[in-house]
């Protein structure tokens, strides 16, 4: 009996985890969209791709904490410190505003999360819905870009960014913004998208609005794949194992390098390219799937 996913399939499937995470073009659709253009057999709600799916989120959400690492000790220090103080944020306090924006910004995205995964998995998880929504997606991006507060100005990406990040979101627009990221459960829409683009709402530059989105994506990352983990160890992992080894490390390589590049490409650069990307790949891929 033929696995359910081949190694070649695993490489192909890690590798475009690691890059669609963190650009803003949709890991899910991609993941849904990629075997239906190759003709595999492998359909996004069954179990054994889903055990698969949660060794390349751990793995993704494990770069990227080792990647802001520093950003991290100092986050949870601050969380720390606010706590002991009974809750109260120090106004100079710049650690801990930041973590009390993370944690409101991921309890929302938390808890749709936990309600609302299944249902819309199973009502958009098809190659043809998954184009669809990249379409949509694209649409979102170039729409962000057009709706962003401020323009970008010379010396936006100098500096600490933690900062500007805490001092230009505020507390309802992180739960905002968090709440938007449950979108991102339907197959085609972007997670860093969403985030990206709420920062960029809320005043900041493409780059600072980058590093928010990666940190508020963290905890939901490891959260969605930790906590599915027993899952890949169980039956439905049965077959998928080496696979989903072979998928974690390629797509932790590719998180590492498209975050490295990111944040180097949003300090002059803007979401245009792949929004344009998104509606390209979004109708192409609609115009295949329906002839």
């Amino acid at each position: 009996m033929p696995d359910p996913i081949s190694y070649l399939q695993a490489l192909i499937l890690g590798l475009t985890q690691g890059i669609a995470e963190p650009f803003p073009v949709s890991s899910l659709g991609h993941g849904v969209i990629i075997p239906g253009l190759f003709g595999w057999n492998i359909h996004q709600n069954d179990d054994y791709f889903l055990a698969f799916l949660v060794a390349t989120h751990c793995a993704t959400a494990l770069v990227l904490f080792v990647y802001f690492w520093s950003d991290w000790k100092r986050i949870l220090s601050g969380l720390w410190r606010s706590i002991r103080a009974g809750g109260r944020v120090d106004p100079d306090d710049v650690d801990a505003r930041l973590g009390w924006l993370l944690v409101v910004g991921t309890v929302p995205a938390g808890i749709l999360g936990l309600a609302l995964q299944h249902p819309l998995r199973t009502l958009f998880a098809s190659p043809e819905s998954a184009s669809i929504f990249l379409i949509v997606n694209g649409i979102l991006l170039l729409a962000f870009e057009r709706l962003r507060r401020r323009q970008p100005e010379a010396g936006d990406g100098e500096g600490d960014s933690d900062p500007r990040i805490a001092q230009r979101i505020s507390l309802k627009q992180a739960a905002a913004i968090g709440t938007a990221q449950a979108a991102a459960l339907i197959p085609g829409i972007s997670r860093s998208g969403v985030t990206m683009g709420g920062g960029l709402l809320a005043g900041l530059s493409n780059e600072d609005a980058a590093k928010f989105g990666f940190l508020l994506a963290t905890p939901i990352i490891a959260a969605a794949g930790f906590l599915k983990l027993p899952e890949l160890m169980g039956s439905a992992g049965d077959g998928v194992r080496g696979q989903a080894l072979v998928g974690a490390i390629a797509a932790g390589f590719t998180t590492w390098l498209a975050v490295r590049f990111l944040l180097r490409f949003f300090q002059t650069n803007r979401l245009t390219p792949f929004g344009i990307y998104c509606l390209v790949a979004g109708i192409v891929c609609t115009l295949i799937f329906a002839f």
